[in-house]
């Protein structure tokens, strides 16, 4: 699925909040705008620390849901939200934890994405995680980008194309 536009830093917050909810804790998943205020605005596991208002994140649920991107959950006393990214994305496990992490932390190397991607899916290798983004880079609608090496630095860093 290509996006229609580049998504601003709260649709990408905010979509990757999803994802790892989804993964990490299913039980709190789908999520209320309460909830996913609480997952943007979280002081660990994210890059750049964001202090998100809950107008900013229903805005960026607005916004998406006009992407097709989250949908409403109806049913309940709360309204929920869920990421519409299984289906058109159709991502494998070790793809959806990478995407995710890419998403809430940044461009970021094979080897980091490999340490912080064990609690979404246990990746064995360093190796491993970088064909998955081989794949993920190579797709015709690439979802990942590998960028050039920093003068001085050991690794490539990856980051998302959302």
């Amino acid at each position: 699925m290509k996006l229609t536009r580049a998504l601003d830093p709260i649709e990408i917050r905010t979509l990757g909040s999803l994802l790892e909810k989804q993964q990490a804790t299913p039980d709190y998943y789908p999520m209320t705008v309460n909830g996913l205020l609480a997952a943007c605005n979280q002081k660990s596991n994210r890059d750049p620390l964001m202090e998100l208002t809950e107008q900013q994140v229903s805005a960026a649920l607005d916004r998406l849901q006009q992407q097709v991107l989250v949908w409403k959950v109806m049913g309940g006393r709360t309204v929920h939200w869920k990421h519409n990214l299984d289906g058109p994305w159709q991502l494998s496990p070790p793809q959806k934890a990478v995407i995710t992490l890419l998403l809430l932390r940044g461009e970021q190397t094979a080897a980091e994405l490999r340490t912080r991607a064990e609690r979404l899916h246990p990746f064995a290798t360093r190796e491993e995680v970088e064909e998955v983004l081989s794949g993920m880079a190579s797709d015709p609608e690439p979802l990942v980008v590998e960028l050039p090496k920093t003068a001085g630095g050991k690794e490539t860093r990856w980051t998302h194309l959302a």
